[in-house]
């Protein structure tokens, strides 16, 4: 069956997304251990961040740029022996567990309003950013196995993983804007 194979791109993406879970669930145990180091994380990255625009165009753009940099990012440290995506999906789950348990501890969000200010937007941020973590891990698959020379195995490994970091672009752009217009009225945030 296509795909089915051990190291197919669809089992590679969705062990991705598993790291990306397990790790959230991590975070957000070690957040439940260590409140006052949660809370101060949290700070700490929301003044690396800076205050949130009232602009929703101006979000949108921070947002977006952002993201796009994470996954060019996840996606060059696919050829770091094809272990970087794995790496940087179990940080950014950690963070997210870590984040959602500090932001309970603040009082400042309901529970709900947490879940709703990361499902809209997440359900397609999470996976775009796998995609690319999919594509760095493929270039490196390419470039390391195959009969061909090496140029030709590089040029074809480059070619799949521009492809598919074009389409974990495309999905950010969506949720960048769900995230900047329409996450904060769902979430009863903006």
């Amino acid at each position: 069956m296509p795909g089915s194979k051990k190291g197919s791109p669809a089992r590679t993406f969705l062990l991705l997304l598993l790291v990306f879970i397990a790790a959230s669930f991590l975070g957000y145990a070690f957040a439940l251990g260590n409140p006052d180091v949660a809370i101060d994380a949290v700070k700490k990255i929301a003044e690396e961040i800076g205050p949130i625009s009232d602009s929703s165009f101006k979000n949108f753009v921070l947002i977006f740029t952002n993201n796009s940099m994470v996954a060019l990012f996840m996606m060059l440290s696919g050829l770091l022996f094809g272990l970087g995506p794995w790496f940087i999906m179990a940080f950014n789950g950690f963070i997210v567990g870590l984040v959602v348990r500090a932001i309970q501890l603040t009082g400042e969000l309901s529970t709900g309003q947490i879940v709703l200010g990361i499902i809209p937007h997440g359900v397609i941020e999470i996976p775009a950013l796998a995609v690319a973590g999919v594509a760095g891990i493929i270039w490196y698959r390419e470039i390391v196995h195959g009969d061909e020379e090496a140029g030709e195995r590089f040029r074809r490994g480059t070619v799949k993983a521009l492809r598919l970091l074009a389409l974990s672009i495309l999905l950010l752009l969506v949720a960048a804007f769900i995230e900047a217009y329409i996450t904060p009225s769902i979430a009863g945030i903006g």
